[in-house]
């Protein structure tokens, strides 16, 4: 089992901030900010599936070939192989809690097959 994240790591992206909140064997709990406008990129993990806690705001979630509103309270299943993005259209930040969990928990693990901010 490997998981390269750590309790405390953090960093900032072209559209928002992410923080792990707790790591251990099998999961990764962390907290992701989502600035006004923008998009995670439309990716998939081949070792992990995710769960999505919206806490604050507005989230339109694209899950495979779905799209859908999910609003401050409501969560999203992610399994593993699944496209999934992202993304904030509203005039406040929104704030989502990610569990990730499975065998293989690392930031190479994210393929990406559109990405506003060129990476790809």
């Amino acid at each position: 089992m490997v998981n390269l994240y750590a309790r405390g790591q953090k960093d900032t992206r072209p559209w928002g901030t992410w923080e792990v909140i707790d790591a251990g064997d099998g999961y990764c709990v962390k907290k992701i900010c989502v600035t006004p406008g923008n998009i995670l990129s439309l990716q998939l993990h081949h070792h992990r599936a995710e769960h999505w806690i919206i806490v604050s705001g507005e989230a339109l979630v694209t899950l495979g070939d779905d799209k859908f509103v999910k609003k401050a309270n409501e969560s999203v299943y992610i399994p593993a192989e699944t496209k999934h993005r992202i993304q904030n259209n509203t005039q406040q930040d929104m704030t989502f809690i990610e569990i990730q969990t499975g065998e293989n928990l690392d930031e190479s693990d994210i393929v990406r097959f559109e990405d506003s901010y060129g990476r790809i």
